[in-house]
C-alpha cells in the first residue's frame, strides 16, 4: 500500500509518500508545494496552486490512500480560517481523485512517530529520518507529511485487525466502526 501524507499550509504544504509492506516502511518521495510566489491577498489563486499541486503529486506517485493533518485552533482566528481553507483545498483535491482520506491531529502523529505528543519539529525530522532510513533530515513540512503517512500505516493495520475481529470487513464503504478512516 502506498500512503500519501499531507501537512496543509497556505504558504507551504508538505507532502510525503511511503510504501507499506507488512511491517516494512519504504520512503518513496517528499517535498513541498508553495504559494510564496503569489501575493498573499490572492487567496483563490493560492488555493488553486495547492489543489493543482496535490493532484499532480497523486498523478505522479499513484497512492492508494491519503492522510491529512487536522487543523488546530490558533490564537489568531484569521490564521485558523486560512489554514482551514488550505486544508479544504487539499482534501478536495484528494477526494476528487477518489482517494480515501484519513485524518490525524499533530498530537496523534507526534505520539505515533516520536512517542511524545509535544515533540519538536527537529525530533519529528530525526525520527522520520531514522524510521525511513533517509540519508539526511527531510524539511520540516515534508517530515510532518511523512510522519502522517507513517501514522496511518500503523493505524490502518490496527483498524483492519479490529474490523476483522468485529466481522466488519466486506460490509462496503465505511467499514470501520470507530476512529477516522474516511
Amino acid at each position: 500500500m502506498r500512503i500519501l501524507g499531507i501537512d496543509p499550509g497556505l504558504r507551504t504544504t508538505g507532502f510525503g509518500l511511503v510504501d507499506v509492506n507488512g511491517a516494512d516502511l519504504r520512503y518513496v518521495a517528499s517535498g513541498t508545494i508553495t504559494t510564496t510566489h503569489l501575493d498573499k491577498d490572492l487567496l483563490p489563486e493560492r488555493l488553486k496552486v495547492l489543489f493543482d499541486g496535490i493532484r499532480e503529486v497523486v498523478a505522479r506517485y499513484e497512492p492508494d490512500a491519503a492522510t491529512v493533518e487536522i487543523v488546530f485552533v490558533n490564537v489568531n482566528p484569521q490564521s485558523t480560517l486560512l489554514l482551514g481553507q488550505a486544508r479544504g483545498a487539499a482534501i478536495t483535491a484528494l477526494v476528487s481523485l477518489d482517494l480515501p482520506v484519513s485524518q490525524y491531529t499533530a498530537l496523534q502523529m507526534k505520539q505515533a512517530v516520536v512517542g511524545w505528543g509535544r515533540a519538536s519539529k527537529g525530533q519529528i525530522q530525526e525520527m522520520v529520518k531514522r524510521l525511513l532510513m533517509l540519508p539526511s533530515l527531510p524539511g520540516p513540512d515534508a517530515a510532518d507529511a511523512l510522519g502522517l503517512a507513517i501514522t496511518h500505516a500503523h493505524a490502518h493495520k490496527a483498524m483492519a485487525r479490529l474490523a476483522l475481529a468485529d466481522g466488519v470487513i466486506g460490509a462496503g464503504k465505511g467499514k470501520y466502526k470507530a476512529g477516522r478512516s474516511r
